[in-house]
């Protein structure tokens, strides 16, 4: 068997690579920073090093701008490879990339992935993609080694709108949860209570389970980072300017995020997103 390319060795994309190794797939990998993470399979020296050694490369980059550079670097790609771009980016330039590869007898999904390094640990991601239906059917066996459910949302592009969509509400719900919080323990409610009765009623998410605890222990160790989904909240914005949706309560999300980047906060963990409602002598 050939192994599975993984390019892109982050927070996710190790994550991906254990959950493969785990299933029993020998694998190959290239981090376009210097890897950071134990890597289980044979690092090289390129991207392009990882297309010559398989057909099946998984993606886990950055962004939309990155991806691009990685598969210009790596042309010509051998017709017949199949490539899953798990990259939250841009749903025009995952459009575009798609009908070229697929000119040169590319099979490529951008194949977007809801839940933070953790849930690709213990499998439980949910994949949107976009792409061919041939294309999307031959990859869920390998979306099962690392997936709950997964979605054809249509063409090449739809799988990053669907994304973009769902963090949208995602990282609102997170946004919710901590000034709820932070409103509860200065109104002079213990916060760990108030989690249990949020859990408990109408006004549950799964942010409170997921984020919850981590924002009261102050446990920032990130597991999806503060910085990308800002870079996300960018996204929804351009892309609602684009389609003409209106997007009020994202355009103040964007302004609080870029607020605790400016701080330095970024490479913390999302649920760092309370900070941006704690008194300043607590959050000095």
């Amino acid at each position: 068997m050939e192994p599975i390319g993984v390019i892109g060795l982050g927070l996710m994309g190790s994550a991906l690579s254990e959950r493969l190794r785990a299933a029993g797939h020998n694998l190959v990998g290239f981090d376009v920073r210097e890897v950071r993470t134990t890597f289980p399979g044979e690092v090289k020296e390129s991207a392009r090093e990882v297309f010559d050694a398989t057909r099946m490369v998984v993606l886990s980059l950055p962004n939309s701008d990155v991806v691009a550079e990685v598969l210009l670097e790596s042309q010509p790609i051998r017709n017949g490879t199949m490539i899953l771009d798990t990259t939250t980016g841009d749903p025009d330039m995952a459009a575009a990339i798609g009908l070229e590869l697929s000119n040169q007898g590319v099979d490529y999904l951008d194949a977007t992935l809801t839940g933070s390094s953790r849930e690709a640990r213990a499998g439980q991601l949910v994949i949107t993609a976009g792409g061919r239906e041939r294309a999307f059917e031959a990859a869920v066996p390998l979306f099962r080694t690392f997936a709950k459910q997964w979605f054809r949302m249509g063409l090449w592009g739809t799988g990053s709108r669907a994304k973009l969509a769902i963090n949208l509400v995602l990282g609102l719900n997170r946004a919710v949860l901590a000034e709820g919080l932070s409103f509860a323990k200065a109104y002079g409610l213990d916060p760990r209570t108030m989690l249990d009765v949020l859990r408990s009623g109408a006004a549950y998410s799964r942010a409170m389970d997921v984020k919850g605890p981590k924002m009261l222990d102050a446990d920032f160790t990130p597991e999806a980072r503060l910085a990308q989904h800002h870079k996300d909240v960018k996204l929804i914005l351009a892309a609602a300017r684009g389609c003409g949706a209106a997007t009020p309560l994202s355009a103040a999300h964007e302004e609080l995020l870029a607020s605790l980047v400016d701080r330095g906060l970024g490479e913390l963990d999302n649920s760092a997103v309370i900070r941006a409602f704690e008194p300043a002598a607590d959050s000095a």
